[in-house]
């Protein structure tokens, strides 16, 4: 039987387990957008992860939806990012960064003057998100013209280009939560009538085209795709899931992608079993539904329902999960006051190993 402490070949990619760590923002970037000593100390403390997926990447200035988030859209940048890589595969890791524009979730005072959060139509989500001036209501996003949709595309490719030079073993595209490729996808945020909207096969057209820019500029081995079906976070809307994804799937199986990154929420099991079928690749399912992924969450590799389990939280307050899940704990309890933002080592590097 194989279980989740079980190796794995990756699209020739050589993992030492099934366990994943998800992708999280943190808020803790340096000047420019840029990763830090202690961004490096973080993710290296996780090395024993089979896989680390970064935080959310901007892979343009338009791109950040966040305060203190990182980017790979500049030379210092793609510098900065060096250091963890370096740091990570130094401690045995294997580390994919998650590239994510987060569209019509932001606000203009997160972006140089001039600039405002764009998306696919000019629909706004509801509610309100962190600035460093404070709790700011979303804005209507300018909707992107049919170049600035390519140009946008292109992006996303030198982005990823930018992360092979900066040491990652690969990208992730976030396509979930409600951000950009996730807009597209949705009825309710993408109101499109031209070739980027409308009916499933225009809504799955920026995410597919986004991805094969991807695997031209870095190959397919090194390219996955995060998605979050019938997700309402950030005001989505998605009354025919099930027809989306598949769809959305059938389009992708070809191009022989190094894995599907799925985050399941509630009621969704049967279209993940559904995915599962259609995708020959590797499954990374992260098992969202009640609360976040825990422990029995390992059974899913045993019974074939997932290749590879991501935990988020358990994450952030237990450095060595690999071996605490092993084991059956202890657990570090996390400190959800210092998720997002903070200076120092406080809740991000000081949570103690078994061993410590």
């Amino acid at each position: 039987m194989t279980t989740a402490f079980d190796p794995i070949d990756l699209a020739g990619l050589r993992l030492a387990n099934r366990i994943a760590m998800a992708p999280m923002t943190r808020s803790r970037a340096g000047h420019g957008g840029t990763a830090t000593d202690l961004t490096a100390e973080y993710y290296a403390q996780r090395a024993s992860a089979g896989l680390i997926v970064t935080e959310g990447v901007q892979p343009s200035v338009v791109g950040q939806g966040y305060p203190w988030t990182p980017g790979l859209h500049s030379a210092e940048q793609v510098a900065a990012w060096r250091k963890v890589t370096d740091a990570v595969h130094a401690a045995g890791g294997r580390i994919f960064a998650q590239l994510m524009h987060t569209g019509r979730i932001g606000h203009p005072v997160l972006l140089p003057e001039g600039l405002t959060p764009v998306g696919p139509s000019a629909v706004a989500a509801q509610g309100s998100t962190f600035t460093p001036e404070g709790m700011k209501d979303f804005v209507t996003p300018r909707e992107l013209t049919g170049d600035e949709v390519r140009a946008t595309i292109a992006d996303y490719a030198t982005a990823a280009r930018n992360a092979i030079e900066a040491g990652f073993d690969g990208v992730e595209l976030h396509g979930a939560n409600g951000y950009l490729i996730h807009q597209f996808l949705a009825p309710g945020s993408n109101r499109r009538t031209d070739e980027w909207g409308g009916g499933v096969e225009n809504r799955i057209r920026f995410a597919v085209e986004t991805v094969k820019a991807v695997v031209a500029e870095i190959g397919a081995a090194r390219t996955a795709l995060r998605i979050s079906p019938a997700n309402p976070l950030h005001s989505i809307e998605e009354p025919d899931a099930a027809a989306t994804y598949t769809a959305l799937v059938d389009a992708l199986e070809p191009l022989g992608l190094a894995y599907l990154h799925i985050m399941e929420g509630l009621d969704i099991r049967e279209l993940t079993l559904e995915l599962r079928k259609r995708f020959s690749g590797a499954l990374v399912l992260n098992a969202f539904t009640d609360g976040p992924t825990g422990p029995d969450a390992l059974s899913l590799v045993e019974d074939g329902t997932a290749d590879i389990i991501s935990y988020g939280q358990l994450f952030i307050s237990n450095p060595d999960l690999p071996a605490r899940l092993k084991t059956g704990g202890p657990f570090n309890a996390a400190d959800r006051a210092t998720f997002y933002g903070g200076e120092g080592a406080k809740g991000y590097t000081d949570y103690p190993a078994l061993s410590s």
